[in-house]
C-alpha cells in the first residue's frame, strides 16, 4: 500500500520531525485537501495541482478489523469462481447493495466436518452447498447449517458428512452486502466530472477487507487463482486484475438490462490483491514490452492531459525493475486508476493499481520537478510491489516490511531513474532515513514481529507505519551497501524466482543472501547474514556509536531518551554494525562492530588538529554517531575552513545526529551549536533545512519570538544565512523558472525564506511586499509557487488592512485554486493588527462565508501567531456555546494543544482549568489536567534550554 502519514505535537523532537515531514509532504497534503472538503462554500471546479512530495510514507489508519483470527489449516483454497453484482444505476439514490456468488475449489488437508472461512458484514443468500469429492461425479456433502461468527469475522459451514484429506471439493455460497461510502472493501464514491455529478464503485482489500466483499480464505499465504464476472450497469465499464475476455448482456428479475463482464483467469494470488473498479472513466494507453498500460481517470482529467506524465513514466519504471531484478512482469496488462477519493496514496493490486487522483495528476504546463517527483515516487512504490508483495508475498503480516520496506527502497531507485535530476542519496536521506531515525527511537516495536503476536485484537493497520515503510527501506539500503548492490540484487533475483506465486518470511530472504555471499570471495561478513540482519529487524530501536579517538574505542548502546529514562528501563540490545568511515578525507575499508565495545587501533588520531575521523559516511548505516569532544572540535574547524571536505550527506548527518544527541541528553546544546558556526559557507538547502528545523521548529516560532533568545538568534543566523538567501532571492527576483529543476529549492526554499522574514531580514520583507503588491496590481500575476505561502503571509503582515482585504477578496474569488485558498487562509492569520485578527475570527463563525471545517483551521492558524494566541483564546472562551455545537471536544483538543505551548506557570494552568472545568466532563478534566501539567514541565525545560542557547549565542555572536 502506498503513502500514509500523521503526527501529534509532543515536544521539540517530535516537533522537528513533524515539521520535517510536513514540509516534505506539503505537496501531497495540499493537493489532497480538495478531497476532504473545501473550506469555502462553493463548487469544486478546479483541476488538481499537486505540491512538493515527501516519502511514500504512511496514510491515517483506517478502522481496524475487529479481530485477527487465523483460520484452521484443514482446507486449502485452489480456485475461486466469483460473481459480483453491485445493484447501482447512475443517478440513483441510495442505500445501495451488492449480491454475489462464490464457488471455491479447495483441497482438504485434514479430515473435517466443518468448513471455516472469513466473512464479515455479509448475509447469506440462498442455500450453501458443498460439491465433491470432485473425483466422484455428482457427489456432494450435505450442509447442516451456516453459522456467522461476527466477532471472529468467520463463517462456519457445518456439514453432516466429513471432508476427507487429499480430496478436492467446491464450497458454493451466495451472499449479499451493503455498498457503503467508507473506502474499504467494495465501496461507492461520488465525484464531479465536467460539471456532472457521478458515482463509481471500487475496492480496497488490504489488509483484511476482502472478507467484507465475498466469503474467502482471507490470509496472504492462502493464494489461489480467480475467475471473476462482474454484472453492472451498461453505461459503466468494469475492470479487474486480468483483461476482460467477454462482455454480454443479462436481464434481471424485472426485465432490466445489465452488462456482464467476464475476466481471464488470474495468476495465483492473495485475496488482499483482488481489485474491482466499475466506472464511467476515460483512459490513455501505451504498450511497454507487450504490457498494455492504461491510466483511467475522470474524462475532464484525461482530456486536459493531467495523467500524461504518469503514463510516460510507468512503462520505463516497469522496464527498469524488470531489468534490474531480471524477473519479467507476468501479466499482459496493467491498469492504473485515479480515484477522486481513496484512503491511501496508492494500492498495488496486481494488474489494477488504484490511486488517490492527487498521486497521479499534474498540470501539463507544470515543469516543477517536485510535483513530478511525488508522482514518480508513488507510482514507483506501487510498481515495486508487483515483485515485492504480489509475485512474492509475506507469509503473514508480521513480515509486512518484506512488502513495504522493499517497495519503499525500489520506489527511490525507480523515481530517480525516470527523474535523473533528483539526487538519490540526498532525497533518500532527507525523506526516509532522517525522519524515521527521529521516530524510531520513540516507538517500542521491532520491524519484524513474531507471528503469534499478531492475533486477537491486534490492529493490523497499526503495522502500516513509518517503521514498516521507512525503517524497512533504510535497513534495505544498509544491507545493499555492505553487500554491494551487485550481490544484493543477485540475492533478490534468486529469492524472487524461488518464491514466485508463493509466500516467504524474512528468514527465506536471509537464506538467499547467504547463498550468494557463500558463492563468492570479495565480500566477507563477520557473522551469518541471519545473525547480522535479525539484530536490525527483531530488536526495537537502533544503536548510537560513541567514539573515543584517543584510545580508538567504539562502543554501542541503544539510542534512547536519557531525559525520560526510568531506573527500571533496560536497554541492553546490541547490533552487528557495518561501519563505513573516512580519515582526513580518504575513504577507509568497511569495518564491523559486532559486540558492545571494541578497539580499532587504526582509528586512533594523532595530536595534529588536521587529523580527523568520520563514521557512517554518507549515512550508509542505520545508526547515530556520538563523537568525543576532540574529534568534534576538529570537525567543526574543518567545516569552517573547508566544508566540502566532508560530503554533503555527511554534513547533513553530522548536524542531525548532534541535535538528536542534544535532545536525548547525550551532549549539551552548546556542542550542537558549535557545528553551526560554519553555515555562512553552506550552500546546500537540504542541510540548511535540517538546521532550521532543529533551531526554529515551526510550532515554536511564536514562543521563540517572545523570548530574549530571539534578537541573539536573529543576529547570529542572519549573518550566516545571507549568502544562501541572496543566491536564491536573486533567482526569485530575476527568473524563478530557473529553479524548476532544483528539487530541494521547491521543497525547502519556503522554510529558508520564511525564517529570513521571521528573523526580520529587511530584504526578505521587502521582497514579500514587492511580489504581493505586484499581485495586487495585477491579479493575473502569479507569485512563484515555491514561496507563495511566505510571500502572502508577510505581504499581509507588513501591510495594512488594504493588503488583508485583498487576500480576503482573492480567497473569495470563484477561480482560486485549492492550495491558493489554503495559502490565503493561512496568510490572513499573519496580520499584525489585533482588530484584523479578531475580525477574521468573527468571519470564521459565519456559515455563509465558510463551511464548518474552516472555523477550526482559522482558529488554529491565529493561535500559533505571536500576537494571536491570546486573541484566539479569548475568542474561543467568549464564543464557546456557539463553537461547541459545531465542533465540540475535537476543537477543544486542538486549541489545548496550541495553548499548551504557552503554559509556563501554575497561574496560567489555573486560568485554563477554570474554562475546562466549566465545559468538560469529570473524566476528561483529569486527562486535560495531566496534559497541561506535562506541557508546563516541557515549557519549563524548554525555557532552561533557551537560556543556554542565549548564553552561547552571546559569547559567539561576533565570531
Amino acid at each position: 500500500m502506498g503513502t500514509r502519514g500523521g503526527g501529534l505535537y509532543v515536544g521539540r523532537r517530535a516537533a522537528a520531525v513533524g515539521a520535517a515531514l510536513l514540509l516534505a509532504l506539503l505537496v501531497a497534503l495540499l493537493a489532497l485537501a480538495a478531497l476532504y472538503g473545501r473550506c469555502r462554500q462553493k463548487a469544486a471546479t478546479q483541476p488538481l495541482s499537486p505540491r512538493a512530495p515527501g516519502p511514500a510514507a504512511p496514510p491515517p489508519p483506517a478502522p481496524a478489523a475487529s479481530s485477527v483470527r487465523r483460520l484452521p489449516r484443514h482446507l486449502l483454497p485452489l480456485h475461486y469462481d466469483l460473481e459480483l453484482w453491485p445493484r447501482v444505476r447512475p443517478g440513483q439514490a441510495g442505500p445501495f447493495a451488492f449480491t454475489g456468488q462464490v464457488n471455491i475449489t479447495v483441497r482438504c488437508l485434514q479430515d473435517t466436518d466443518a468448513a471455516v472461512l472469513h466473512s464479515a458484514g455479509l448475509r447469506s443468500r440462498g442455500a450453501a452447498a458443498v460439491r465433491g469429492p470432485l473425483s466422484e461425479p455428482g457427489a456432494a456433502v450435505e450442509v447442516a447449517g451456516l453459522r456467522q461468527e461476527e466477532a471472529g469475522e468467520v463463517a462456519v459451514l457445518e456439514l453432516r458428512g466429513r471432508l476427507r484429506a487429499g480430496r478436492r471439493y467446491v464450497l458454493q455460497l451466495g451472499f449479499q452486502g451493503r455498498l457503503e461510502e467508507d473506502l474499504d472493501g467494495l465501496f461507492l464514491t461520488r465525484y464531479t466530472d465536467r460539471g456532472q455529478s457521478s458515482m463509481l464503485i471500487a475496492s480496497q482489500m488490504e489488509p483484511t477487507y476482502a472478507r467484507r466483499v465475498y466469503p474467502c480464505f482471507d490470509e496472504p499465504a492462502m493464494k489461489a487463482t480467480f475467475n471473476i464476472r462482474i454484472i453492472h450497469d451498461p453505461s459503466y465499464v468494469a475492470l479487474s486484475n486480468m483483461p476482460a475476455i467477454d462482455v454480454c448482456e443479462v436481464k434481471d428479475e424485472n426485465g432490466s438490462l445489465w452488462t456482464v463482464t467476464t475476466f481471464n483467469t488470474s495468476l495465483k494470488m492473495s485475496t488482499y490483491l483482488n481489485a474491482f473498479v466499475i466506472c464511467d472513466f476515460d483512459y490513455i494507453t501505451r504498450t511497454e514490452r507487450g504490457n498494455e498500460i492504461r491510466i483511467w481517470a475522470r474524462k475532464e482529467a484525461i482530456k486536459n492531459g493531467y495523467v500524461d506524465y504518469a503514463l510516460n513514466i510507468t512503462g520505463p519504471i516497469f522496464s527498469f525493475l524488470e531489468d534490474i531484478l531480471n524477473v519479467s512482469y507476468p501479466l499482459p496488462k496493467t491498469d492504473l486508476v485515479a480515484l477522486p477519493d481513496f484512503g491511501a496514496g496508492g494500492m498495488e493490486n496486481w494488474g489494477l493499481m488504484i490511486f488517490q487522483e492527487a498521486s497521479l495528476m499534474n498540470l501539463p504546463s507544470d515543469e516543477f520537478t517536485s510535483r513530478k517527483a511525488m508522482i514518480a515516487l508513488i507510482v514507483s512504490h506501487e510498481l515495486g510491489h508487483q515483485w515485492f508483495g504480489n509475485l512474492v508475498t509475506m507469509n503473514w503480516w508480521n513480515d509486512l516490511w518484506l512488502n513495504e520496506g522493499l517497495a519503499s527502497y525500489f520506489e527511490y531507485l525507480g523515481a530517480t531513474f525516470v527523474e535523473p535530476k533528483l539526487s538519490l542519496d540526498k532525497i533518500f536521506y532527507a525523506h526516509v532515513l532522517q525522519p524515521v531515525l527521529r521516530e524510531d527511537s520513540e516507538i517500542a516495536r521491532s520491524l519484524s514481529e513474531s507471528e503469534d503476536k499478531i492475533k486477537g485484537s491486534f490492529s493490523l493497520m497499526s503495522l502500516f507505519d513509518n517503521i514498516t515503510y521507512s525503517k524497512g527501506a533504510s535497513i534495505t539500503w544498509m544491507l545493499s551497501g555492505f553487500l554491494t548492490e551487485k550481490l544484493f540484487i543477485r540475492a533478490l533475483t534468486s529469492y524472487l524466482k524461488e518464491f514466485s506465486f508463493s509466500n516467504a518470511n524474512q528468514d527465506d530472504l536471509w537464506t538467499h543472501i547467504q547463498m550468494v555471499v557463500d558463492a563468492q570471495d570479495e565480500v566477507q561478513l563477520p557473522a551469518p547474514v541471519k545473525q547480522i540482519m535479525d539484530s536490525w529487524t527483531c530488536q526495537n530501536g537502533f544503536p548510537v556509536l560513541t567514539l573515543n579517538l584517543t584510545s580508538g574505542t567504539i562502543r554501542q548502546e541503544q539510542f534512547f531518551n536519557k531525559n525520560n529514562r526510568k531506573s527500571t528501563d533496560s536497554y541492553n540490545n546490541t547490533w552487528i554494525i557495518p561501519i563505513s568511515w573516512m580519515r582526513n578525507g580518504s575513504s577507509q575499508p568497511l569495518t564491523w562492530l559486532d559486540k558492545s565495545s571494541k578497539m580499532f587501533p587504526e582509528m586512533r588520531v594523532s595530536e595534529s588538529d588536521y587529523d580527523w575521523i568520520l563514521l557512517n559516511v554518507n549515512l550508509s548505516g542505520y545508526y547515530r554517531v556520538n563523537y568525543d569532544q576532540l574529534n568534534l572540535k576538529r570537525l567543526a574547524r574543518l567545516l569552517e575552513n573547508d566544508p566540502k571536505a566532508i560530503p554533503a550527506v555527511s554534513r547533513f548527518q553530522l548536524i542531525d545526529d548532534v541535535f538528536a544527541l542534544t535532545d536525548f541528553g547525550y551532549v549539551p546544546i552548546e556542542t550542537a551549536l558549535e557545528l553551526t558556526k560554519y553555515l555562512a559557507r553552506e550552500d546546500e538547502l537540504f542541510i540548511w533545512n535540517v538546521v532550521l528545523l532543529n533551531l526554529i521548529p515551526e510550532n515554536l516560532e511564536s514562543t521563540l519570538k517572545n523570548h530574549e533568545v530571539y534578537p541573539l538568534l536573529k543576529k547570529y543566523l542572519l549573518k550566516r544565512m545571507l549568502p544562501i538567501y541572496h543566491y536564491y532571492a536573486g533567482f526569485i527576483r530575476q527568473n524563478a523558472d530557473a529553479l524548476e529543476d532544483d528539487y530541494f529549492a521547491q521543497v525547502y526554499l519556503e522554510k529558508l525564506l520564511a525564517t529570513a522574514c521571521w528573523l526580520g531580514l529587511q530584504d526578505c520583507l521587502d521582497l514579500s511586499s514587492e511580489l504581493y503588491a505586484k499581485w495586487r496590481d495585477n491579479p493575473e500575476y502569479k507569485i512563484p509557487f515555491l514561496i507563495r505561502r511566505t510571500v502572502c503571509c508577510y505581504g499581509v503582515a507588513v501591510g495594512s488592512d488594504k493588503e488583508w482585504n485583498f487576500a480576503w477578496e482573492m480567497y473569495n474569488h470563484t477561480d482560486s485554486v485549492e492550495e491558493d485558498e489554503d495559502i490565503l487562509l493561512y496568510a490572513m492569520s499573519c496580520a499584525k493588527e489585533s482588530w484584523l485578527l479578531y475580525r477574521y475570527l468573527q468571519y470564521g463563525l459565519s456559515d455563509t462565508l465558510f463551511s464548518s471545517n474552516c472555523t477550526s483551521v482559522i482558529i488554529s492558524h491565529v493561535m500559533t501567531k505571536d500576537i494571536g494566541h491570546h486573541i484566539a483564546w479569548e475568542f474561543v472562551t467568549e464564543n464557546w456555546p456557539l463553537l461547541s455545537q459545531g465542533y465540540g471536544h475535537e476543537l477543544l483538543h486542538d486549541v489545548l494543544k496550541a495553548m499548551g505551548r504557552f503554559v509556563k506557570t501554575d497561574v496560567q494552568i489555573q486560568e485554563l482549568q477554570v474554562f475546562y472545568n466549566a465545559t468538560l466532563e469529570e473524566d476528561e478534566r483529569e486527562a486535560i489536567t495531566m496534559l497541561l501539567e506535562s506541557a508546563k514541565l516541557e515549557n519549563i525545560e524548554r525555557r532552561k534550554l533557551l537560556i543556554k542557547i542565549a548564553n552561547w549565542l552571546e559569547k559567539n555572536i561576533d565570531d
